[in-house]
């Protein structure tokens, strides 16, 4: 079989492997006929070829590495993501390190990974050559099918262009802040007691809050610019995305930062100001591990309901209502703590941020509408208040620690 009959091939199980519902019945002919023509996987190369030319497609329509890693774990496999994350890692060595912007190469920094083509990765997984030759061929499927994104990055052929917004690298008293909120939430998660936890969160929470006000006033006595709005991509794993979402959207909402959720990939585009969007990730990850861990505890009290999809979507969504309101009361009493300080010159500040965003979310997504929410199960629903109640985030029964 010629290179060209190779990728006929690997080209025609893609596409039958893009189309909604395909099973993996459908795809065994195809997969078969490769796993006879090339038993190693890929030694000619020709599949490496294939999903590398895609990756500039992607990148001009929005996709970031780690977006593109996470979209194939989910519709494809955990092996999968790992082929592509070795793809990508592969196709960025050809990129000049000085050109790539600070943030991309997080994100490639993040997926290096020792395989670095289709034959080291499937070396590496240890697997037979027909479920390889499966992933690849929905791989490369998921690659040629994928629609476009907001640009939030530039992409590689924009590296060299000035126009580029660049996001402000934080000062150093921005870091400063951000490691003590760092360590208040580690010792949240890892604290065995509910009190401690639920002080240690909203000790966080008002510090940032704080932080935020105080830099964007002292910006505008200063006639500087405070840093900018900016747009990041927060993936949410299954299961329950849309519920895990809805923790994304109440820490937002309360932190002044608008989440746009792409349900179908498990994604969410937080748009805000810098150290809006920098708390609203940190408290994000920290609330949804506290939330596991309080609906292990319901399960494990509530019998076989507790383990149902609509009682645990119930539990998740009514957490992320009442998170909401206890974030916002934490926000508000730092809010009324800087009016103290601030006095009328606070109110105008806060508006031209919140326009700011405002404008921002128009320019992005201009077919922004609302969705409706899923049925949940009422116990859910109110186990999930109950354990929000526990992980109080300023309700002042407790003397934060200093």
């Amino acid at each position: 079989m010629s290179t060209d009959e190779v990728l006929m091939l690997l080209l025609a199980g893609a596409r039958l492997a893009a189309e909604p519902g395909v099973q993996a019945a459908e795809l065994d002919p195809v997969v078969a006929r490769l796993t006879r023509r090339d038993p190693g996987v890929d030694t000619g190369g020709q599949a490496q070829q294939t999903l590398t030319a895609a990756l500039p497609q992607l990148w001009e329509g929005g996709w970031q590495p780690v977006d593109v890693v996470h979209v194939a774990r989910r519709r494809v496999s955990q092996r999968a993501a790992r082929l592509a994350a070795a793809v990508i890692t592969a196709e960025s060595g050809s990129a000049g390190a000085g050109q790539v912007p600070e943030a991309w190469a997080a994100q490639l920094a993040g997926l290096a990974t020792a395989p670095r083509s289709v034959a080291d990765w499937w070396r590496a997984e240890r697997i037979q050559a027909a479920p390889a030759w499966r992933d690849v061929l929905r791989l490369i499927g998921l690659f040629r099918t994928l629609p476009r994104l907001e640009q939030l990055l530039p992409p590689p052929s924009g590296w060299s262009a000035a126009a580029w917004p660049v996001e402000a690298p934080g000062s150093e008293a921005d870091g400063k802040v951000l490691h003590r909120i760092r360590s208040l939430l580690a010792k949240a998660e890892s604290t065995e007691f509910a009190e401690e936890a639920e002080a240690l969160t909203a000790k966080a929470q008002s510090l940032m809050a704080r932080h935020a006000i105080d830099t964007a006033v002292l910006a505008q006595r200063g006639n500087r610019s405070p840093a900018g709005v900016v747009a990041r991509r927060l993936h949410l794993d299954d299961p329950h995305t849309e519920a895990k979402a809805a923790v994304v959207q109440a820490v937002g909402t309360a932190n002044g930062v608008r989440v746009v959720l792409l349900p179908t990939f498990g994604i969410a585009t937080l748009v805000g100001f810098r150290d809006d969007v920098d708390l609203v990730e940190l408290l994000v990850t920290s609330l949804l591990l506290q939330a596991a861990r309080a609906l292990a505890d319901a399960a494990s009290s509530s019998g076989a309901r507790a383990r149902s999809t609509p009682f645990r979507r119930g539990f998740l969504y009514s957490f992320a209502q009442r998170l909401e309101e206890r974030l916002t009361q934490a926000r508000e009493q730092a809010t009324a703590e800087a009016r103290a300080d601030y006095g009328a010159e606070l109110a105008p500040v806060l508006a031209a941020r919140s326009a700011a965003v405002d404008r921002a979310v128009e320019e992005l997504f201009p077919s922004l509408r609302r969705r409706g929410g899923s049925t949940v199960d009422p116990a859910g629903w109110h186990a999930g208040r109950r354990a929000a109640d526990d992980a109080d985030l300023g309700s002042g029964r407790r003397a934060l620690p200093s």
